[in-house]
């Protein structure tokens, strides 16, 4: 297949290009910076402008990720605005641009964050959701993302597909990751620091095997269809810092003032995806921190 990915060169969108180039896809890497490989096509684009994104998806692509996002909610707190601008316009461009170009098919990365918009705390994708509960900005702009995707498949007929991801962790993870701040702090012998008690789990989801799942997701039976792409198991964020103090250096866990508006955590089935689309999560969390830290030593060694 013809797929281009859109925030190519970022953490998750890279191991999206890698996997899809593994089975055999022709992939044009779009973003506004150098992709990490040099052996795909890559186009530089900015998704606010919408006549360019028309310009640029002119290729006849069979589907196109949209990636590229502000994910850090901490930098969507401080830039709400903004937030807006990339979370929800540069979707609805995309979407325009798809539909000028008639792309086979518009695959959003989403969020496991809008089930904190559910009523209970077991949830599926068929589960409903209460605007009225937004509680962050981060949130309120995937919600809104989403409904653009729907919106353009119900007026325009423009095929989409979203998934939503879990908590990614892993090589190439951005230093405000809650996983990559923790490894980095104890390799400098400095203390991990959790926001509120720690005792909200989430299914932490190791960086391959979403991008596997990505690539799971261009079967022709996910088409108009959602999926959520969860780890193997609930974890807590204190976990998280436990398995890194036993796994890199014996600092210490400093709790201080709960985050304002944090994902408060469900139990999120991914049965879908493993019926539909045959994927399921491989790596455990100790065994994914094992990978991510021997993947930053060798960063640091080699003095990036």
């Amino acid at each position: 297949m013809n797929v281009g990915v859109i925030g190519a060169s970022g953490f998750i969108g890279s191991h999206v290009v890698d996997k899809l180039i593994d089975a055999g896809h022709d992939v044009t890497a779009f973003d506004i910076m150098t992709p990490h490989r040099n052996d795909v096509r890559h186009i530089n684009i900015d998704v606010l402008d919408l006549t360019r994104t028309v310009v640029a998806l002119a290729g006849r692509y069979d589907a196109v990720y949209h990636l590229a996002a502000m994910a850090n909610v901490n930098d969507v707190y401080r830039n709400p605005v903004e937030a807006g601008h990339v979370n929800v316009m540069a979707v609805a461009n995309v979407l325009e641009a798809a539909r000028r170009n008639e792309v086979g098919r518009v695959v959003l990365a989403s969020t496991v964050w809008i089930y904190d918009l559910a009523a209970g705390d077991d949830v599926d994708e068929d589960t409903q959701l209460m605007p009225r509960k937004v509680s962050h900005v981060y949130t309120a702009t995937k919600l809104a993302a989403e409904s653009y995707c729907w919106a353009y498949q119900n007026l325009y007929e423009t095929p989409v597909t979203i998934l939503r991801y879990g908590i990614p962790y892993g090589p190439r993870a951005r230093g405000g990751t809650v996983m990559a701040a923790f490894v980095q702090r104890a390799l400098k012998g400095e203390p991990l620091t959790i926001n509120g008690s720690g005792k909200n789990t989430r299914n932490y989801v190791y960086v391959e095997d979403l991008a596997e799942g990505n690539v799971a997701a261009l079967q022709e039976i996910a088409r108009n269809r959602i999926y959520n792409l969860e780890g193997k198991r609930p974890v807590t964020i204190l976990e998280v810092a436990q398995a890194v103090k036993k796994l890199v250096r014996d600092v210490p866990i400093e709790h201080r003032e709960a985050r304002e508006g944090d994902f408060s955590g469900r139990t999120i089935s991914a049965e879908r995806a493993a019926r539909e689309l045959k994927w399921e999560p491989k790596v455990d969390i100790e065994e994914g921190i094992e990978r991510y830290v021997a993947w930053y030593r060798t960063q640091e060694n080699k003095g990036l």
